[in-house]
């Protein structure tokens, strides 16, 4: 008989939905409270969650960035499921630009680790953005999915959106929020599946590693 485990190792990269999770400043904190309980007579557990859209590891919909961009339940899966290329951008001063890259191969996905450990208990503003020509440049080589361990690809305080706008330009799909300190760099299959949230302006994400057939 076969046992249903996979040989293959599986990394999973995202966040623990929890209250005290850090969020954007000013944007809605996470909350869970348990409204049926077993221990009051119900005969099963039920809870409540409050959160933002953006809460935790997160696929952002082009509504977020383009007022006439799909929303999450209208984007196609294909973007977020095959191989893609991991890369330590630990190293890199200031924004992710052309010149850190490696060669990317034929990666259509490329996820970048910028934390040296990735900050759970506390919110961060200090992070490494990728530069919208960088964007550009991966568009060219037909990658259609760039992911960061990041909250977003542009500074917190860019108000032009830069990065953004180059992926809203070449119809790209953005995870943010990824956790990736035990992940080398290297090729993996990706299985990031954003929640079908009709009208959000972002899926939540349970996003996963798999180590690939032939590796």
């Amino acid at each position: 008989m076969s046992s249903w485990r996979s040989s293959r190792r599986i990394w999973d990269i995202s966040q623990v939905l929890r209250p005290g999770l850090p969020v954007w400043p000013g944007d809605t904190a996470f909350g869970f409270e348990r409204t049926w309980r077993m221990e009051d007579g119900s005969p099963v557990n039920v809870g409540r969650i409050v959160m933002s859209t953006h809460s935790g590891t997160h696929a952002d919909a082009p509504l977020h960035y383009d007022a006439a961009g799909l929303d999450a339940a209208g984007m196609e899966l294909d973007p977020f499921i095959g191989e893609c290329l991991v890369v330590d951008a630990r190293g890199v001063s200031g924004e992710i630009d052309v010149a850190d890259l490696p060669h990317l191969g034929s990666a259509d996905r490329v996820l970048f680790r910028t934390w040296e450990a990735f900050p759970h208990d506390e919110w961060r503003s200090d992070w490494k953005p990728i530069a919208a020509e960088t964007i550009e440049w991966l568009a060219l080589q037909s990658v259609k999915l760039v992911g960061t361990d990041a909250p977003s690809v542009d500074p917190q305080d860019s108000k032009t959106m830069d990065a953004h706008k180059a992926v809203a330009r070449n119809d790209m799909r953005i995870l943010e929020g990824l956790v990736l300190d035990d992940v080398a760099e290297g090729r993996y299959e990706l299985i990031a599946l954003p929640l079908k949230v009709g009208g959000g302006d972002a899926g939540l994400t349970r996003a996963i590693l798999r180590e690939l057939r032939d590796a």
